[in-house]
Order: structure tokens, then C-alpha cells, then sequence
């Protein structure tokens, strides 16, 4: 079974104090879930017309965990505490098997 990715790249953080009580909600969320965080701050290089922005991606033993990860109420408390404190790109990816 393949793995699943969540992949989060942030655009913008707008408001640092929402961003920080995300941050303490969706982690144990995630992780509760079985998320594993692999990639957590500012890319070292950039290439390719690509931007610099904080990039998360969380590992998941399959995406159907992902996703159950990101739909769970905890993870939706995270969310509505967020609300419009960041821009940023979600993505639920397959891992190569």
C-alpha cells in the first residue's frame, strides 16, 4: 500500500498568533492520527522559479489515512483556529510504491 502526503506550502502567514495556535492544535492532530512530520520550515535552496515559503509535508501510511487525518475533528478545530491567518496550498499526494 502506498503511502500518503500532505503537502502544505504557505504563501503568506498573516496573522502570527493564529498561525501559532494552529500550529499547537493540528500537530498532536496529525499526529494522533499517525502523522509523521518530515518536512517542517524554509526550503534551503530554491530552483526552477520556485518560492520561498514555509513547506510542511506529513507522511501517512496510505492517503486514505491522510485524509481521514485532515476530515478528523481535531484537525478541524485546528483549521477553524487558523481561519484567515495564513494562504497556503494543501495537497493529499500518493507516495511512490
Amino acid at each position: 500500500m502506498a503511502k500518503g502526503y500532505l503537502v502544505v506550502t504557505y504563501r503568506a502567514i498573516n496573522d502570527q498568533d493564529k498561525w501559532s495556535a494552529y500550529a499547537k492544535l493540528a500537530v498532536p492532530a496529525f499526529q494522533k492520527m499517525g502523522g509523521r512530520f518530515i518536512v517542517r520550515g524554509m526550503p534551503s535552496k530554491i530552483y526552477e522559479k520556485g518560492m520561498n515559503q514555509r513547506v510542511v509535508i506529513v507522511e501517512f501510511d496510505s492517503v486514505e489515512k491522510a485524509a481521514a487525518a485532515h476530515e478528523s475533528p481535531d484537525y478541524q478545530v485546528a483549521l477553524r483556529a487558523l481561519a484567515n491567518g495564513a494562504e497556503r496550498d494543501m495537497r493529499l499526494v500518493e507516495g511512490v510504491s
